[in-house]
């Protein structure tokens, strides 16, 4: 997708990017840094890439239900629409 043709607002990423998902970040491990060197505490890593993955959890299973809610108004909307054509219509052949 070229950056012209993208949508308002969305973020632009090269076609070959995939979102992360929560297992993936629950599952990534680290190298274990050498003695005398500098580097992370496993386990502080594995913590906070537990709660990272919490959370990208709940914003999935929110846009999932956002996603759903869309989908029923859009159908009821799309059914008033043919609602008030066919009243419309009607009112037309009536006159």
């Amino acid at each position: 997708m070229s950056v012209r043709n993208q949508r308002p607002g969305a973020t632009y990423r090269s076609s070959a990017y995939t979102s992360l998902l929560p297992w993936q970040v629950r599952e990534r491990r680290f190298k274990h840094v050498g003695l005398g060197r500098r580097g992370l505490e496993p386990a502080d890593v594995y913590h906070f890439l537990d709660r990272v993955a919490g959370d990208m959890a709940t914003v999935y299973a929110a846009l999932a239900a956002s996603r759903r809610e869309t989908a029923v108004i859009k159908d009821a909307l799309r059914r008033w629409q043919s609602d008030q054509a066919r009243a419309r219509a009607d009112q037309g052949h009536e006159a």
